[in-house]
């Protein structure tokens, strides 16, 4: 049996639309064996009411994808998962069922598969890379898809002292849907807005420079767009700035918000949580820290 830990992860970061992602210390477990014969998928904690026990269930559709590019194919498997990362909720839940898809599986068929070839396995399913390359690598991850499928990744070790404070609504938003109310096209100056403060959010990570992130976590590509589908956004990030947060933005794709602290975590989160009551929103909070490691890999006898 083989057993696969990987951790959650915020993506974007604001301005990093798709390209941008932070590994979280909150994690899911992949358990992957071999059978006779047949599918048998067994789900425990958050999704273990929705996630699917078929062909359809996203880890088992990971691992037949390398299965089938390892040239390995299985007469059957058994998939056991234990998940600790809410799903639908923008904290990379899809991702990290992809990646330990992939990872129990090429470890199953002897690890043939390089990091490199699974993470442009995991971007094709996902469709960006901004989730699973910090799920794989763990840290903070700028990630570019060429054309050919190859990815070009660069990682930044998370700075001491800095925490992610997740304040997590009480319902769904699919990426689909999130998705669909972005504009095709942005403006010059819209763009222009997100490259400047995307290079100063790499580089005030990079030197630990927090006093920079109120700025540096800003956007005007897809955060505006996806407000309405949030009630009170605008309002539970403010008092989040005002609680001490050094930056805010939304997580992933949503419905989670995303503060990012070196003090006052308990009292952050709880004005999230109070300013989204305010608004009629029931939700509850993780103070995480960053994950420096990625998907990890234990093989069990």
């Amino acid at each position: 049996m083989i057993r696969v830990q990987v951790p959650a992860t915020t993506a974007n970061m604001g301005p990093g639309f798709d390209c941008l992602g932070m590994a979280l210390q909150l994690y899911n477990i992949v358990e992957m064996q071999q059978i006779n014969s047949g599918l048998q998928i067994e789900v425990h904690g958050e999704g273990s009411r929705d996630i699917a026990r078929n062909e359809k269930n996203i880890v088992y559709q990971a691992a037949m994808r390398l299965f089938e590019q390892a040239g390995k194919v299985p007469e059957g498997l058994k998939i056991k998962l234990t998940n600790n990362i809410p799903i639908a909720r923008g904290l990379g839940s899809s991702a990290a069922a992809i990646i330990g898809g992939l990872i129990a599986a090429n470890t199953l068929v002897g690890g043939n598969l390089s990091s490199k070839e699974i993470l442009a396995l995991a971007t094709a399913l996902e469709g960006h890379p901004d989730n699973v390359a910090p799920a794989l690598l763990g840290g903070i991850v700028v990630s570019v898809p060429l054309v050919d499928g190859d990815i070009k990744y660069m990682k930044i070790n998370p700075p001491p002292g800095l925490k992610a404070i997740m304040a997590i609504p009480d319902f769904f938003v699919m990426t689909k849907r999130a998705r669909e109310v972005l504009p095709q096209q942005v403006s010059l100056q819209d763009t222009v807005f997100n490259l400047g403060r995307l290079a100063l959010l790499l580089t005030a990570l990079s030197q630990g420079d927090f006093s920079m992130l109120s700025t540096a976590m800003e956007d005007r590509i897809h955060q505006p767009y996806r407000s309405n589908l949030v009630p009170g956004l605008k309002k539970v990030l403010a008092a989040a700035r005002l609680a001490g947060a050094r930056g805010v933005c939304i997580s992933g794709a949503g419905p989670s918000l995303l503060a990012l602290a070196d003090s006052n975590f308990e009292s952050i989160a709880q004005a999230m949580r109070d300013t989204f009551k305010q608004n009629g929103v029931h939700s509850r909070s993780l103070i995480l820290e960053p994950g420096p490691i990625g998907a990890t890999t234990l093989e069990l006898k």
